[in-house]
């Protein structure tokens, strides 16, 4: 049944707008595009809905656009970039070409397995959330092979970000996060920070917009070979919360309606 769905997907167009747009940051990802696409077409193939995928590169100088480009997938579109701009640079360009009732932005380095969509999914149809992020905090979680550096660095910024932003989310940097098609258009329209934190600036602006988030366990397993500078990372973090605060003040992100409390979902 997988192997019929996935080649009906590889082969024939989706015809009306997909329930699914998958976007894939991509920065010289040559040694894990290829898996980590095959990985995604054959699970969610099996889904029973259409859907599409998109891989935004940032302007990798290695082959992965030309890895892709062989796979002939007629449901999945690569979008190019003259330059490296950041990883939340490439992940806007993706939402806003997407057609999908829902949204997902999954990681190349396929940390958090495919198979937590569903679990994603299942969150924003159960209470009507708009946004709903993968954790590796909220109770349930399972992390495997992360580093104790990390996972100090992780909690040290936890806290930053609940007392300089009042975000009380555990986990924003995860990089498995699934939107309804309104609240990506609403988000990505505001996003000013275009690197490592902008998924901190997105849950920011949803608090002020009032938009539904809730974070949901997921499984996630430290990839090998890992980009994160453990040093350079969590400094460009913190330059980027005090971005976020400076334009909170001067009125950048304009509150429509009061905020809700950010729901953990467990297991």
């Amino acid at each position: 049944m997988t192997y019929e769905a996935y080649a009906r997907w590889k082969r024939e167009p989706i015809q009306d707008r997909p329930l699914l747009s998958i976007i894939i940051p991509a920065y010289n990802e040559e040694i894990r595009i290829v898996p980590t696409i095959g990985a995604i077409a054959a699970f969610v193939s099996d889904l029973g809905f259409e859907w599409e995928l998109i891989v935004a590169d940032d302007g990798s100088t290695d082959q992965t656009v030309d890895l892709v480009r062989s796979l002939e997938l007629v449901n999945l579109r690569v979008l190019e970039a003259p330059g490296n701009a950041g990883k939340g640079s490439a992940v806007r360009r993706g939402i806003q070409a997407a057609r999908g009732t829902y949204r997902l932005f999954a990681d190349a380095d396929f940390s958090t397995p495919i198979a937590e969509l569903t679990r994603l999914m299942d969150a924003l149809d159960a209470d009507g959330f708009d946004v709903a992020i993968g954790s590796r905090a909220a109770d349930g979680a399972i992390v495997e092979n992360r580093s104790g550096l990390r996972q100090a660095l992780s909690a040290g910024l936890s806290r930053i970000v609940r007392g300089l932003l009042g975000l009380q989310i555990r986990d924003t940097q995860c990089g498995f996060k699934l939107f309804r098609g309104h609240a990506a258009d609403e988000l990505f329209a505001r996003q000013t920070i275009d690197g490592f934190a902008f998924d901190l600036e997105l849950l920011f602006i949803a608090k002020r917009h009032g938009l539904a988030v809730v974070e949901v366990p997921v499984t996630w397993y430290e990839a090998p070979f890992s980009k994160v500078d453990s040093v350079r990372e969590p400094l460009r973090f913190l330059r980027a919360v005090v971005e976020i605060r400076w334009n909170a003040l001067r009125g950048a992100y304009a509150r429509t309606r009061p905020a809700p409390d950010v729901v953990s979902a467990g297991r």
